[in-house]
């Protein structure tokens, strides 16, 4: 096995930053002179809650998120996101309209649909999603509830670099993939949403960033633990919160602070996907399907034109410490996932990797 760390392009649960790992072993059995680890505490006492506010105002001084949005911690993974939107939102019309820009974004839609009117506005499913469709607000329904966009494609590789104008129109956005990875005003969206096993912390935690006047439209018959006004209400305390992955959530907030904040992730970020993608566009084996204004800061995806060679790329590759290459089963080949947390020298490392493949097998020997 690795004597050391592996550079992990997992697409999630993903690497988080070492330094937030290594305080959280150094507090693990006791918090900060607690006597207690935080997987102890008492989600109502005194130290969990101010946990609790810190990561929250870490989080609204890194996106600049304006006081009249609600913070939300909640549970359930992503994909109850998908059902919590339309429950939440539908309050007039019952209309929504969804752009369709890949897996994650369709099941959205199907999700939705059975509580209301969705129309598809716009798709590339027809062209294996490589790129985001032109929208204008022509192309939605003036009396839809709200607009539904899905930041970043994990599966096949594109991203939104500039979101629809939908005029009075809530948009919603499923930004569990670009979070805190680039700058984006919070003020154009009704609704944000993200689940934390990208760029924040583990899995099951999901992260509401909701327009205060778009609360409180759950019908009656709305679960308790499905109405986003409840939750806001009683702080994300309603019941029992993920209280360690909010832990692990905080650090990482307050890390990305210490590093200059969201602009210089970004920065960062442009350099790690630009080094990758000119090293694939040089190779003479590998090829990156998304249309070039389109492609994906965190979701590099690429394959050789042989899926014999792709799984010889990605064997080989795990030998070297270069682990979770292979592509979403749905798309094949191999995805190289440079979150935040994913360093300059894990990107440097895959870049050499790809050079000596491309190398020892672009003459057909089968080294």
């Amino acid at each position: 096995m690795f004597e050391s760390r592996v550079y992990n392009f997992s697409a999630g649960p993903s690497m988080l930053p070492l330094d937030v790992m290594e305080q959280a072993a150094s507090e693990m059995t006791n918090y900060r002179g607690c006597g207690m680890s935080v997987m102890e505490m008492s989600h109502r006492s005194s130290d969990f809650e101010s946990i609790l506010r810190a990561a929250e105002q870490d989080l609204r001084d890194l996106m600049h998120i304006p006081r009249n949005y609600s913070v939300l911690f909640l549970q359930g993974g992503g994909t109850l996101q998908f059902a919590m939107v339309p429950l939440n939102l539908f309050r007039k019309s019952f209309k929504a309209d969804y752009v369709v820009t890949g897996t994650w974004a369709k099941k959205a839609a199907e999700e939705a649909a059975k509580f209301g009117d969705v129309r598809i506005a716009a798709s590339s499913e027809k062209d294996g999603y490589r790129y985001i469709p032109d929208v204008t607000a022509e192309d939605f329904r003036k009396d839809a509830d709200y607009i539904y966009v899905t930041g970043n494609n994990t599966v096949f590789g594109a991203r939104w670099t500039a979101y629809p104008d939908t005029g009075e129109i809530p948009l919603v956005c499923d930004l569990s993939s670009g979070i805190l990875s680039e700058e984006i005003d919070v003020n154009r969206f009704g609704l944000i949403w993200a689940g934390a096993q990208k760029n924040i912390g583990p899995a099951g935690l999901v992260i509401v960033i909701i327009r205060k006047d778009l609360l409180g439209f759950a019908p009656p018959e709305t679960p308790t633990m499905l109405n986003y006004q409840i939750m806001a209400d009683h702080a994300s305390l309603y019941n029992t919160p993920p209280t360690y992955s909010i832990y692990i959530a905080g650090l990482t907030f307050r890390h990305l602070i210490d590093q200059g904040g969201i602009p210089a992730m970004e920065a960062l970020n442009r350099k790690k996907a630009d080094m990758l993608y000119r090293c694939i566009d040089d190779s003479s084996l590998f090829t990156a399907p998304v249309a070039l204004r389109d492609r994906s800061l965190m979701s590099v995806v690429f394959k050789t034109s042989d899926p014999a060679l792709d799984k010889r790329f990605i064997d080989q590759a795990r030998e070297r410490g270069l682990v979770n290459l292979a592509g979403h089963r749905i798309a094949g080949g191999m995805r190289a996932s440079i979150y935040n947390a994913m360093p300059m020298e894990g990107v440097e490392a895959l870049v050499r990797y790809i050079e000596e493949f491309d190398r020892n097998h672009s003459g057909g020997t089968n080294a």
